[in-house]
């Protein structure tokens, strides 16, 4: 009987190391939040179809392309189609979008002024400066009536700006940089994930955020022809109940889930 139960035993540890060795790992790029933040949450749900979700954080829009690219990721998770169209087109890339996942309102936030309809003549505001952001910054500035772009140009850069009444200079920086530079201009115009990032303490509440219907979805980016099941499976649960849940509750309108 003994042996009988010693039989078991090590066939039951057996058949637990096959099953723990044939656990999929996946090496998934991330901003910090809210993007790695949604992804630990979806880690559970993983593990029990099997798959291993390891996270790797970055700070900037340019590194976890670049390591998708190079193989480093099986994917990763911080931007909108827009970005990574742009992106490919700048760097030679072939990422493709896998499924969208949430997206990101972007705000108008107040820095050394807080009034939009009765701005200084003079006015500084800080814009993110890569390409799509920078658009959809200057959109948002337009739709308060503060500036006038060029409607001939797809991406409209400062340099669109046709009309200026109460000619504000629209300082250009780096995404993740905008939320530092509050303090020194008049407003700032900053994503959503890089405000959550620096906390309301630091940018307050947004005064103006986009509508849901010109906000970009952000993504879930592979390579391209990159088909495996595992990948699929990683966006079936994003966009499932328990991380749609996670998203509401936890971010409360800041980020806002696609399905």
């Amino acid at each position: 009987m003994k042996k009988l139960f010693a039989l078991v035993l090590t066939l039951a540890l057996i058949a637990a190391v096959a099953c723990a060795s044939a656990a999929t790992k996946l090496v998934v790029g991330a901003s910090s939040t809210p993007h790695a933040e949604i992804l630990e949450a979806a880690k559970e749900a993983l593990a029990e179809k099997g798959i291993e979700l390891e996270i790797v954080i970055f700070d900037d829009y340019v590194q976890p392309n670049l390591q998708l690219d190079a193989g480093d990721l099986d994917a990763n998770y911080f931007q909108h189609s827009a970005y990574l169209e742009n992106f490919n087109a700048e760097n030679g890339t072939k990422l493709v979008s896998a499924g969208a996942v949430h997206y990101e309102p972007m705000g108008i936030y107040a820095g050394k002024s807080s009034d939009l309809a009765n701005i200084p003549d003079g006015a500084t505001i800080a814009v993110p400066n890569d390409t799509t952001n920078e658009a959809r910054a200057l959109n948002l500035l337009e739709a308060q009536g503060i500036i006038t772009l060029d409607k001939t140009v797809e991406n409209p850069t400062a340099f669109d700006v046709v009309e200026n009444p109460h000619n504000v200079e629209i300082v250009e920086i780096e995404a993740a940089q905008v939320p530092r530079q509050l303090a020194d201009v008049d407003f700032a115009v900053i994503n959503s994930n890089y405000a959550l990032q620096a906390g309301a303490d630091v940018v307050g509440t947004a005064l103006v955020t986009e509508s849901s219907d010109i906000a970009y979805p952000n993504i879930i980016a592979i390579r391209e022809g990159d088909d495996r099941e595992e990948l699929k499976t990683l966006v079936e649960v994003l966009q499932g109940e328990t991380v749609v849940n996670f998203i509401n509750e936890t971010y409360q309108g800041a980020v806002v889930p696609t399905k």
